[in-house]
C-alpha cells in the first residue's frame, strides 16, 4: 500500500508517517520545510521538498500512482491567518485543490484530510458533534471549512473518496510553538528553562487535548475504514482548561512556575470539546493515551531537546 503524507516533515506529520511505517506501508512525504524538518521523516519514507500551493505536484503523483493521500500539508496558525489571510488561503485552500486534482487524475482512491475543531468557531453547547453549525471565527478555521467543501465536491463531481477527520488539540513529541496545541510545547520549553508561563486571558478557556500517536493511528483508520466519505471529530471528548494544564505540566516538570495572566487574544475559542462517538464507532478507533502520560512524554522529549539547543549555545 503507497501512501502520501503531504507535511510529513511536520509535528503530526511525522507521528503518521512513523506509524504508517511500522505498518509496513509504502511512504512518500511531501513538505515544503517551512515548518517541518527533513529530520522528523523516518527511513524507509522517502521525502520530496514540494509546495502544495505552488508547485507542480503532476510529476510526483504520475510517478508514484498512490493508493492513498493523507493531506496535512497547512497554515495552522490562528493568529497568522487573522495577520495574513491571503497566505493562509493560498495555503489551506488553493494547497488541497492541488492535492484533490493530481490525486483524481492519478486514480487516488481516497483522500484523508487534516481538518480542524476550529471550523466550529465557539459553539453554543459541548461536546461538539459533527453536526454542529459550522461558524469558524478565524481565517484559518474559514480555510479549512471550504478546503472540506471542495473533497466533498470532488467526491461528488469525480468519485474521489475522502475521509475529513475534524483534530481536536493535538500535542506530542517534536511539536512546534505554533498550531493550535501549541500551548504544550511553549509551556513545556518555559518550565525546562525556569521561565513563568504567560496565560492569555483568565486560564479558564477549556480544550480537548489528544496526543498525536492516537491521531496517528485514526489516519490509518481512515485510510483502510470502508466508512469513507464522511466527517469524524478526533478527540478525547475531554475537557482541559488552560490553568489545569499548566499545573499538570508542573507536576511533570517537578517545580511551581510563575504565572503571568495577559489579555486574552483574539480569535481564540473560550471552550472547545468534541463528541469522537462517530470515529470511535465508524473507525473503530480510540484514543488510548492518558494527558498525564502524554504530557510526561512530550515534556521530556522537548525538554531534552531545548537542552541540547541551549548546550550548543
Amino acid at each position: 500500500m503507497k501512501i502520501l503524507v503531504t507535511g510529513g516533515a511536520g509535528f503530526i506529520g511525522s507521528h503518521i508517517v512513523a506509524n504508517l511505517l511500522a505498518k509496513d506501508c509504502d511512504v512518500v512525504v511531501a513538505d515544503d520545510l517551512s515548518t517541518g524538518l527533513a529530520a522528523n521523516v523516518s527511513p524507509p519514507a522517502r521525502l520530496h521538498r514540494l509546495d502544495v500551493a505552488r508547485d507542480d505536484l503532476g510529476p510526483l503523483f504520475a510517478a508514484e500512482r498512490f493508493d492513498f493521500v493523507i493531506h496535512l500539508a497547512a497554515q495552522t496558525a490562528v493568529p497568522k491567518s487573522l495577520a495574513a489571510p491571503d497566505h493562509d488561503c493560498a495555503v489551506n485552500v488553493l494547497g488541497t485543490v492541488n492535492v484533490l486534482e493530481a490525486s483524481r487524475r492519478t486514480g487516488v482512491k481516497r483522500v484523508v484530510f487534516a481538518s480542524t475543531a476550529a471550523v466550529y468557531g465557539s459553539a453554543a453547547a459541548v461536546p461538539i458533534a459533527e453536526n454542529a453549525v459550522l461558524a469558524p471565527f478565524s481565517f484559518y478555521g474559514l480555510s479549512k471549512m471550504t478546503a472540506e467543501n471542495y473533497l466533498r465536491l470532488y467526491h461528488d463531481t469525480f468519485g474521489l473518496e475522502y475521509v475529513i477527520l475534524r483534530y481536536a488539540n493535538v500535542y506530542g513529541e517534536r511539536q512546534g510553538d505554533a498550531g493550535e496545541g501549541g500551548v504544550v510545547s511553549i509551556f513545556a520549553r518555559r518550565l525546562a528553562a525556569g521561565r513563568p508561563l504567560d496565560i492569555f486571558g483568565d486560564g479558564g478557556q477549556s480544550r480537548d487535548f489528544i496526543y498525536a500517536g492516537d491521531v496517528a493511528e485514526a489516519n490509518w483508520r481512515a485510510c483502510v475504514s470502508s466508512a469513507a466519505n464522511a466527517v469524524y471529530n478526533i478527540s478525547t471528548g475531554t475537557e482541559t482548561s488552560v490553568n489545569e494544564l499548566a499545573g499538570l505540566l508542573a507536576g511533570v516538570a517537578g517545580r511551581e512556575p510563575a504565572v503571568r495572566h495577559l489579555p486574552a487574544r483574539e480569535g481564540d475559542i473560550y471552550r472547545s470539546r468534541l463528541n469522537n462517538r462517530a470515529a470511535v464507532k465508524a473507525l473503530s478507533w480510540q484514543p488510548r493515551t492518558p494527558l498525564a502520560a502524554g504530557l510526561a512524554a512530550t515534556y521530556r522529549a522537548l525538554a531534552a531537546s531545548s537542552a541540547i539547543i541551549n548546550h550548543g549555545r
